[in-house]
């Protein structure tokens, strides 16, 4: 069903392009607002053990600072996809990260854990409104062709880029100042990215509407329920009670959600976005890629320090061959899509993806850091780099403008899903081989890493075959 625009003195920014210079401007804050959120899923994880030590959290409640920001973010991104289109995105994006700056602050000054927990969960709802916003108003304010294709490639890589710098800033400021810092210094970037959003991004026309209520209820409180399964799995096995139960309560919310969606006048989540074969298999594949590759931070983190024994800087800064082979890869992606089309440049990056998680199948506890990851991390940012702005562009490409949100909504809750999905599948098969292993610490951690690290191959390779036999067009359609 057509919902009409509601009269807006707002230009549209697809009507009045803007000139490349100020294009430049607009990217830098989109990008800044994203790239927060994307340290944030890392930064804190080399100040855990301070903050257990300052705020006395058991060993079972310090992971709590971790789940409570992944169940909100998590649980809320369809919501906050659905906000940016009724409310307006920029607007929605400008509350998102001010939200996001007062939660960090209030963290940084906790005093007790529950204070602390609260801030996270805080941060997380403040992150659901951020993510989907940034992705829509890059699709609203460049037009399609190279810019957008370029814009799309910078903003892809800043989820791996901002998880790797993530670690290396954790580390930095836990080890220099406190972990505080590891929280309070979003506020300073929040602030400034709220004070530049007005000036330099067009706000995109606000869409006639109310909020499906209905829907909102069930697909929020579905996948919270789906997120949360995930963690206990990855916290307790998958035989465990509340997972399952977590489990059977997701599929009959997520059920219930599709069905509410299916009848609904104006849905959080328009199932027409699958009608589009390519856009299905995109985002099939955006699940299954963080799935096999995310993973593979947390394991590596546990070689880097208590293999190769190194600090939790040092072993931070083991990541940067990584990020640099991204962000050198997805500045030539924009010129690859225009020669090749979005398919091939799309299936050699999940080539090498799988191929990076079978060169760490078959790591051994001597091999060190050049011998054993460095190749691995080189084809890791490489393939990462060719994968991500292609799907981007494939699910977003003929998607109508009151439309963005929710498709950019859905995009990001598949990913954020698939890497927990993944990481919870790897913990298991971690464990498992863990317990049968012998030898000394090291070795019996390599041993399980190794293991782990070829179940993110096969996944890797799985969604490599699906993009492979579902998507068919070898370029993304014009956007409307």
């Amino acid at each position: 069903m057509s919902v009409p625009s509601a009269p807006s003195t707002t230009t549209d920014p697809l009507s009045a392009p803007h000139p490349p210079a100020r294009l430049g401007a607009v990217l830098f804050v989109i990008v800044t607002a994203y790239l927060m959120v994307g340290v944030d899923s890392t930064v804190v994880n080399v100040a855990l053990p301070d903050m257990q030590k300052d705020l006395d959290f058991s060993p079972t409640g310090l992971s709590w600072v971790l789940n409570a920001y992944t169940l909100a973010f998590g649980g809320l991104l369809l919501l906050g996809g659905r906000v940016g289109d009724i409310a307006g995105r920029r607007r929605t994006l400008t509350l998102g990260v001010l939200l996001f700056a007062a939660a960090s602050l209030l963290g940084g000054l906790a005093t007790d854990s529950a204070w602390l927990l609260a801030a996270r969960a805080l941060q997380g709802v403040g992150a659901a409104l951020t993510a989907p916003s940034t992705l829509a108003l890059i699709t609203t304010n460049f037009p399609d062709g190279p810019r957008r294709h370029h814009a799309l490639g910078i903003y892809a890589s800043m989820a791996g880029i901002g998880a790797s710098i993530g670690l290396v800033l954790g580390g930095m400021l836990t080890s220099w100042a406190s972990w505080r810092w590891a929280l309070l210094i979003n506020v300073p970037i929040g602030a400034a990215v709220a004070v530049a959003l007005p000036r330099f991004v067009a706000e995109t026309p606000r869409h006639a509407g109310r909020f499906d209520a209905a829907g909102a209820l069930t697909g929020t409180t579905g996948m919270t329920a789906l997120v949360y399964a995930f963690i206990r799995v990855s916290e307790a096995g998958w035989s465990d009670t509340q997972a399952l139960l977590a489990f059977g309560a997701a599929a009959a919310l997520l059920a219930a959600f599709a069905f509410v969606e299916s009848r609904a006048a104006q849905p959080i989540l328009p199932l027409r976005l699958f009608a589009d074969r390519d856009r299905a298999g995109g985002y099939a594949g955006i699940l299954l890629l963080p799935a096999g590759m995310f993973g593979a931070f947390y394991f590596l983190s546990l070689i880097g320090q208590q293999v190769l024994d190194y600090s939790p800087l040092r072993a931070g800064f083991a990541f940067l061959p990584l990020t640099l082979a991204m962000f050198t890869t997805v500045r030539f992606v924009p010129r690859l899509l225009a020669r090749l089309g979005a398919k091939p440049v799309l299936l050699t990056g999940m080539t090498l993806l799988a191929a990076s998680g079978a060169w760490l199948w078959r790591l051994e506890p001597g091999d060190g850091y050049t011998v054993g990851l460095l190749g691995p991390l080189l084809l890791m940012g490489v393939g990462t780099g060719l994968s991500f702005m292609p799907l981007n562009a494939t699910i977003l490409a003929r998607v109508e403008p009151r439309e963005a949100g929710a498709a950019s909504g859905l995009l990001q809750t598949l990913q954020w899903l698939g890497g927990t999905l993944g990481l919870s599948i790897l913990v298991t098969v971690f464990g498992t081989a863990t317990r049968h292993a012998t030898g000394s610490p090291s070795e019996i951690l390599t041993e399980g890493a190794a293991r782990a690290f070829g179940v993110g191959a096969l996944i890797a390779l799985g969604a490599l075959l699906v993009c492979a036999f579902v998507i068919t067009s070898r370029r993304p359609r014009a956007t409307a």
